[in-house]
């Protein structure tokens, strides 16, 4: 009997332990979500009124030049893939990899769009590349980041121990290549510079887009361009759309560009010597792909070639070559990575698992398009009432993300308790921060307007 006691002290002894043990680290890694409005935080104010006071550098030119250039960026070995859940490395090239460097002057201020067929471009790649355009001493006066998102892209350049479980990690083999491609296709791309005219054109393409969470929900249909023509007839576009490139199977172990590769294929094919995809608000939005089979993909985009052929919906020259371009950095309130619905992993743990978001804002006013390119994820359930905006102030407005800069998932506050992976998981630095994003690019366009 005596022995049968001291048998069950000592089991609750290390029950109790247990119990301590496992409380003490919840203590330190798990805190409740902070709930005051945003509005009320210093952060929210700081930022706007650095809005404020942040100057556009501009100048009026003459006229209109543009050039471009692309690299194949394939490793000459597999890598992991990235987007979905952790897959390893891809088993075969569906399609090669590319960066695409755009280049506009006004004969006085040098503009550069960047784009990659990568998931995001992580603030690390950002810095390496920046890096090596400074080494370069190439002329650019702003470096805009674009990616075109697509879930069945190459890892490899993402550092920390995020980066390390779910997205290939950081190769500095990958990076490399990443950094040295870019380059060359930034020189290429200033040494063609011509004279070009620019226009813009926008589509409505709503039956092949959808609202990914709400049935019948609002989303944004909208395939937007910028055409650029050289003197020789040669023409390149960059344009956007808010589907998420998400037509392939997660299963799929190809590496692959999913539909805005085999778009801008179409494209070129079509009308234009270069196309550019930069992934639009694609925050809750899904593309109406009837399966995820390489064919059908290749279905929906045949589809959505035809109605950006046919159905034009606006279009409008660009004539005023005058360029104005600034960086807004934004404060943010805490991270806010959830567990639950009113629980959220400590900020130290989260730093130490996602470490540098970088978040900013790039702002380039061209003439009448105003770029605005993003940090967070941005849901296009909000690019409405900002191009009603942009309208009113004789703008047209262009929102990209992947900017160079990671913040995770901007939605409608009215969701941030929805049990949705984008406003539970995702949304890193909410709540209120639907608002705060929305009041920021509101201010923007109603600057550019003035």
């Amino acid at each position: 009997m005596k022995n049968s006691s001291e048998v069950l002290k000592k089991a609750l002894k290390i029950v109790l332990w247990a119990f301590i043990f496992l409380l003490v680290i919840g203590l330190l890694t798990i805190t409740r979500v902070d709930r005051t409005p945003i509005q009320a935080q210093d952060f929210y104010r700081e930022t706007l009124d650095r809005l404020d006071k942040t100057p556009w550098t501009g100048s009026q030119g003459e006229a209109w030049l543009a050039g471009w250039a692309k690299r194949n960026t394939t490793p000459n070995r597999p890598v992991d893939l990235v987007g979905y859940a952790p897959r390893g490395p891809y088993e075969f090239v569906q399609d090669s990899s590319f960066v695409k460097a755009l280049t506009l002057s006004n004969g006085k201020s040098q503009l550069a769009w960047l784009n990659f067929e990568l998931l995001i471009v992580h603030p690390e790649l950002a810095k390496a590349v920046e890096e090596g355009v400074k080494k370069a001493d190439l002329p650019l006066d702003q470096l805009i980041f674009t990616a075109t998102h697509t879930h069945s892209g190459m890892g490899g350049y993402m550092p920390g121990p995020l980066g390390e479980m779910a997205f290939g990690g950081y190769d500095e083999a990958i990076v490399k290549l990443l950094v040295d491609k870019s380059v060359e296709a930034l020189k290429d791309a200033l040494s063609s510079q011509d004279t070009v005219s620019i226009s813009y054109r926008k589509t409505s393409a709503e039956n092949h887009v959808a609202n990914r969470f709400i049935q019948d929900g609002p989303f944004d249909p909208f395939v937007r361009q910028v055409i650029f023509s050289k003197r020789d007839q040669t023409k390149a576009v960059f344009f956007t759309y808010s589907a998420h490139a998400t037509c392939l199977d997660p299963k799929f172990m190809g590496l692959s560009g999913d539909y805005p590769k085999y778009l801008t294929r179409k494209m070129e094919e079509r009308d234009y010597d270069f196309a550019l995809y930069a992934a639009g608000t694609v925050g809750s939005h899904r593309p109406l792909v009837k399966g995820k089979s390489l064919e059908q993909l290749q279905e929906y985009v045949a589809s959505l070639d035809s109605v950006i052929w046919l159905r034009m919906t606006a279009f409008a020259s660009n004539n005023n070559p005058r360029i104005e371009y600034s960086r807004l950095n934004i404060s943010l309130r805490e991270p806010h990575l959830r567990i639950s619905e009113d629980l959220r992993i400590r900020p130290w743990l989260f730093r130490y698992l996602v470490g540098d978001t970088n978040a900013h804002l790039d702002i380039s006013l061209v003439g009448n398009i105003l770029f605005v390119a993003s940090s967070g994820e941005l849901s296009g359930v909000f690019y409405e009432e900002w191009e009603k905006l942009a309208q009113s102030r004789r703008l047209k407005l262009i929102v990209t993300t992947f900017n160079g800069g990671y913040i995770g998932y901007i939605t409608p506050d009215e969701l941030y308790d929805e049990r949705f992976h984008e406003v539970r998981e995702m949304n890193w630095y909410g709540p209120g921060n639907g608002t705060y994003f929305d009041q920021m690019i509101q201010k923007i366009i109603q600057r550019a307007g003035k």
